[in-house]
Parts: C-alpha cells; structure tokens; sequence
C-alpha cells in the first residue's frame, strides 16, 4: 500500500511539472503573475488529471475499445488527449485545444511510462537485494 500511495505522489508532481510545461508551450488563456499561485495552479491540475487518468481512463478505454482495435491501437493517442483535455477543463484558470491536448497526452504518457519502468526496476532491484 505505501508503495501504490509512493506512485501515485510521483506522478502527481510529474504529471503537474508535464502540464505545467504543457500549458506554457501550446496552451492559451493563463497568465503566470504570480509564482506560487502558478504551483498551485499546477498541482491541482497535476492531481486532477491523475485521479481522471486513473479512474476514468479505463473506463473509455474499453468503450472505445472497438476504434482501438480498427486503428491497431491509435486512437488510444485520442483517448490520452481526451483525458488531457477534459483535466485541463476541470481546472480552473487553464485552457487549452483539444490537439494541442492531444499532443500533451502523448508527452504526459511518455513521462508516465518512463516513470512506471524506473519504479519497477527500482522496485525488482530492492525485491533482489531481500
């Protein structure tokens, strides 16, 4: 249980630096004034969009499971985007194009995975040394 609740705080910061850069890069309508109303900004949007992709996620995965297998697993980069999008909706202040989330989802999905093989092998290692 420690080492879920570990995971899912580094994805949380993660996640919120992805979208922080995210936003600064395709997004519109945010303006960064303030430093730490920026970070906290971030962080809910950063733990939105983790509680989203953790819950909702799988559920429009296997919705949309028949567009996944006609595209041979493609459009799986739209479901990404969705979640992206519909976080960044969520949160307040923060806007940004369905493509330009799009493009967020497949950098945020490339972090998580980095993140998720980085734990598991920090974890089989530690699991080795027992």
């Amino acid at each position: 249980m420690k080492r879920q609740f570990f995971v899912f705080i580094v994805r949380w910061i993660l996640n919120s630096i992805g979208l922080w850069i995210a936003v600064r890069i395709f997004g519109t309508g945010y303006s960064d004034a303030d430093l730490t109303a920026n970070a906290w900004v971030f962080l809910g949007a950063g733990l939105i969009f983790s509680v989203i992709n953790s819950i909702l996620r799988p559920i429009v995965i296997i919705l949309s499971l028949p567009a996944i297998l006609l595209t041979l697993g493609l459009f799986t980069i739209v479901v990404n985007g969705l979640m992206v999008y519909v976080s960044i909706k969520l949160a307040p202040g923060l806007n940004m194009m369905f493509w330009n989330s799009v493009l967020t989802g497949i950098v945020l999905s490339l972090v998580n995975y980095i993140v998720s093989s980085a734990l598991d092998l920090q974890y089989a290692h530690q699991q080795e040394k027992r």
